[in-house]
């Protein structure tokens, strides 16, 4: 007997991906709140940086150009690998996140999000 494990609507069919996803998209909403010029802001998850570095970044930020809008890029598997639980993995996402946004308004963290590294 072939086919799915389970149903698309039971949750052990979400990809890690998609699960990773929905864990920076619960933190931008978070943001969001507090900063709603975050709404023209694209935020992406891809799986790894592309461009080999000394140190492997977990996120990255780009300021809009006049053919694209602002862009914070998340990266799953360096975030995946330092982390070992989903709780933990949703605080380094979130900080990730919260860094990328302050780098690119031009502000501190803890002024993105006051509780920013006391999680």
């Amino acid at each position: 007997m072939r086919g799915p494990v389970a149903p698309p609507q039971v949750p052990l069919s979400v990809s890690r991906a998609d699960t990773f996803r929905d864990l920076v998209q619960d933190s931008v909403e978070r943001l969001e709140r507090r900063w709603p010029q975050l709404a023209d802001v694209d935020f992406l998850v891809l799986d790894v940086p592309v461009a080999a570095e000394e140190t492997v970044p977990l996120g990255s930020s780009l300021s809009a150009a006049k053919d694209r809008p602002a862009q914070i890029v998340v990266y799953r598997r360096p975030v995946e690998i330092r982390t070992k639980s989903r709780d933990e993995r949703a605080l380094l996402v979130h900080e990730v996140v919260v860094e990328q946004v302050a780098e690119l308004l031009g502000l501190s963290p803890e002024s993105v999000d006051p509780r920013y590294g006391q999680d």
